[in-house]
C-alpha cells in the first residue's frame, strides 16, 4: 500500500531555517519530502554558460542536500520543465530508500508546499502545477516568505495600490509598528527546528544531484560571490556612505535574498535593532517594485506608463556596444560597466549613471540595458531591476522626471571626486588610449529632451 507524504518545494527559499513554507510542512502531520528542481525554462536562455549565478545556486542546493542528509533526511534534486516533473511525480509517486528495509517503497504526494513567487511567469507556472496537483487528488498550499509584506497587504484606504514610493513606505512602517506592538511582529523568524523530526528519514538512490556540466554550465572561479554576513558598522555607516563607490559602503545582499539564503525577517529585524533605516528603506524599496509587479504585470514588457513607449529611441547598435564594454568615453560611466562585466557588481550611485547616460545620451530604450543587467548582475531581481530602469527612464511608476538628464562629470565630482573608483577600473584614464566621448552631454540632453517632450502627457498631472 502506498504511503502518503507531504513534499516541500525549494525555490526562492534556500535555507533550513526561517522558512514559512518549509515550516508549515513539517507541522502537517505527514512525512515531508524535500525536493528541488532546476528549471529549465529559467536556466536554458541564460547566454553565458559560465554564469555565476548558476554556479552559486548549484553549490547552494548541494549545501541544502548536506544539511537535510546531516538530519537523516535527503533533498531530491531533478532537472527539467516543472510540470513534466510534477506530472511525473504526482503520477508515479516518489520512490525512495526509507528505514531499514532496502527496497523502494513508492510515496504518494497528498500535500504540496512552497512559498509564494510573484514574477508572472513563476505565476503561471504556480498556477499549472497547482491544477496537476489537484487533479491527482492533492492539496497545495503556499505561503508569503520572501517579503515581509506582499501582494495587496500595503495598499492605500480604498483598497488601491500605490504607484509611489514615499507613501507606500509610510504605510509599510505604520504597518510593521501596528503587528508589531500586538505581539505578532512581521520580522518574528519561522522556528523550524522544534518540528524537523517530520522530515522522511530516506535517501533518494533514483539519481543523484545532476552536475553543472549535466545542467550545460561550468563553473566560474574569476567571479566572487558576497558573503551573507555584513557586519553591524557596515549597516549603521550605510546612510553616509552607500553613495561613495571608491568603498565597501553597501551590503551586497542581493544574490542572498534573491536566492533565499538569509531571511527577510532577519535582515528587517537587524536594521530595526540598529536603527539601520535608510539601509532599512533599501528592504522596503524591494518589497514596493515587487507589489508593483505584481498588480501591474504589464511593466515587465513595456513602461508603467505606455505612452513612454512611444519614444523614437536610436538604438544605435556600436553605441550600445560601447557602453557594454565600457567605452563611451564617460569614465565614470565606463568604470561602472566594467565592473559589472568582472565582478557582476555595480554600485548603486554607479548604476543610476550608467543607466541614465544610456537611456538619455544615447536614447537607447531602456529594455535593451534591463536585459543586460539581467545577464550579468550577481544580484537581478527581476522587479527590482524592471522598476529602477523605469526610474531613471522616466516611464515607471515612481520615477525620475523625463527631463531630469544626470551630467556624467557632476555625478563624478560629487560622488567620486578623486577619481579612485575611475582610476580603478579604467586604468587608461586620462591617457590618449582612453577613447573619445560617444556624444556632447549638451547635445544629447537636448536631444533626449525633444524625444521625450514629443510623447509626454498631462494626463495624471504628475509627468511634467
Amino acid at each position: 500500500m502506498e504511503k502518503e507524504v507531504a513534499v516541500f518545494w525549494f525555490r526562492r527559499d534556500l535555507r533550513l531555517e526561517d522558512n514559512r513554507g518549509f515550516s508549515r510542512a513539517l507541522s502537517s502531520g505527514l512525512p515531508v519530502i524535500p525536493i528541488f528542481l532546476f528549471d529549465e525554462a529559467i536556466l536554458n536562455p541564460l547566454k553565458d554558460r559560465d554564469d555565476a549565478r548558476v554556479a552559486f545556486l548549484h553549490a547552494t542546493v548541494a549545501d541544502l542536500r548536506s544539511g537535510l542528509r546531516d538530519r537523516g533526511s535527503d533533498l531530491i534534486v531533478l532537472s527539467g520543465a516543472p510540470q513534466a516533473l510534477w506530472e511525473d511525480i504526482f503520477k508515479a509517486g516518489l520512490s525512495v530508500e526509507s528505514g531499514e528495509s532496502k527496497s523502494l517503497p513508492t510515496y504518494r504526494v497528498k500535500h504540496l508546499f512552497y512559498n509564494h513567487d510573484y514574477e508572472p511567469a513563476a505565476i503561471r507556472r504556480d498556477a499549472a502545477i497547482e491544477k496537476i496537483a489537484m487533479a491527482a487528488g492533492a492539496e497545495v498550499s503556499s505561503f508569503k516568505d520572501q517579503v515581509i509584506f506582499e501582494k495587496s497587504e500595503v495598499t492605500k484606504d480604498d483598497g488601491k495600490p500605490y504607484t509611489v514610493f514615499t507613501p507606500y513606505s509610510k504605510k509599510w512602517l505604520a504597518k510593521f509598528e501596528e503587528q508589531e506592538s500586538s505581539g505578532h511582529s512581521p520580522s518574528e523568524p519561522e522556528n523550524c527546528g522544534r518540528s524537523i523530526n517530520a522530515l522522511l528519514k530516506f535517501r533518494y538512490l533514483k539519481s543523484d544531484m545532476p552536475s553543472i556540466e549535466e545542467l550545460g554550465f561550468r563553473r566560474n572561479d574569476k567571479i566572487e560571490i558576497p558573503g551573507v554576513r555584513v557586519s553591524t558598522k557596515l549597516l549603521q555607516d550605510y546612510a553616509n556612505l552607500r553613495d561613495v563607490p571608491s568603498i565597501i559602503g553597501t551590503s551586497r545582499l542581493g544574490i542572498h535574498l534573491r536566492f533565499g539564503t538569509v531571511s527577510i525577517r532577519k535582515l528587517v529585524k537587524v536594521a530595526r535593532d540598529i536603527g539601520a533605516d535608510i539601509w532599512l528603506r533599501e528592504l522596503i524599496w524591494r518589497e514596493f517594485f515587487m507589489q508593483i509587479l505584481w498588480h501591474f504585470p504589464h511593466v515587465e514588457k513595456g513602461g508603467f506608463r505606455p505612452e513612454y513607449d512611444q519614444i523614437r529611441w536610436v538604438n544605435d547598435e556600436n553605441d550600445f556596444r560601447a557602453w557594454c564594454e565600457g567605452k563611451t568615453g564617460f569614465p565614470i560611466v565606463d568604470a561602472g560597466m566594467r565592473e559589472l562585466n568582472a565582478t557582476g557588481f555595480m554600485h548603486n550611485r554607479v548604476r543610476m549613471i550608467a543607466g541614465s547616460f544610456l537611456v538619455k545620451h544615447l536614447l537607447v530604450d531602456w529594455r535593451w540595458g534591463e536585459a543586460y543587467f539581467a545577464r550579468r548582475l550577481l544580484d537581478f531581481e527581476l522587479a527590482s531591476n524592471n522598476g529602477n530602469w523605469q526610474w531613471v527612464a522616466g516611464s515607471g511608476c515612481d520615477a525620475a522626471p523625463y527631463f531630469r538628464v544626470f551630467s556624467p562629470d557632476r555625478q563624478t565630482e560629487k560622488f567620486d571626486p578623486k577619481h579612485e573608483y575611475i582610476r580603478k577600473w579604467v586604468p587608461e584614464f586620462q591617457s590618449e588610449a582612453y577613447p573619445n566621448q560617444l556624444v556632447d552631454h549638451a547635445e544629447a540632453r537636448e536631444r533626449a529632451l525633444r524625444a521625450y517632450a514629443a510623447v509626454k502627457t498631462k494626463k495624471d498631472g504628475d509627468i511634467t
